[in-house]
């Protein structure tokens, strides 16, 4: 659900566009215009989405514009807060939340990113390395696993200080500026 809100952040679309760029983007997600409808219109009816009165351009047949709305926002950068602090190592909640950091404050979202990284080095800490007289073919994804986590640290480490360092331009937050207290 968060690539498809994600994209009504980025501008209103209709339900074949939305498809369209799902499949676009993320190849992986099997994304069917019924099936992006039927997701559109359970988002309305909880309010997260609002429908537009359905427009024809030129022959082709009316679409109905959805945009997100203030509480929609709102849930939204919920879940992008939630994948960057909580998020499950090197899982698809991190990756997408990190697609739509940009709704976030840049401090907002350097400081969920540095307790990502103290705690991916906590895990790293007691990650063990292979124990006396196991052998190493049958602990290769524990040092396959220890490499994901350093690496996803390395690079969690490095964005932080990219984004406090001003090197990623983050002047232009889409979906409006949050509030001070995160909201």
């Amino acid at each position: 659900m968060l690539p498809l809100l994600g994209l009504l952040v980025e501008r209103p679309s209709h339900a074949y566009g939305l498809a369209s760029l799902l499949r676009e983007r993320y190849g992986d997600l099997s994304a069917t215009r019924s099936t992006v409808t039927s997701l559109l219109k359970s988002l309305e009816r909880a309010g997260v989405v609002a429908s537009q009165q359905p427009e024809r351009v030129g022959k082709r047949p009316p679409r109905t514009v959805y945009e997100l709305t203030d509480a929609g926002m709102v849930d939204f950068r919920r879940k992008v807060e939630a994948g960057l602090g909580e998020g499950r190592t090197a899982s698809v909640d991190f990756v997408m939340a990190v697609a739509y950091a940009g709704v976030l404050s840049a401090d907002h979202a350097a400081s969920l990113l540095e307790a990502r990284a103290e705690r991916l080095e906590q895990e790293l800490a007691v990650l063990e390395e292979r124990p006396e007289g196991v052998a190493e073919v049958h602990m290769l994804e524990a040092a396959y696993w220890r490499t994901i986590v350093s690496a996803e640290n390395t690079w969690v480490r490095e964005l932080v200080s990219r984004i406090r360092s001003h090197d990623i331009d983050w002047t232009g937050v889409q979906g409006g500026e949050e509030k001070e207290d995160g909201a």
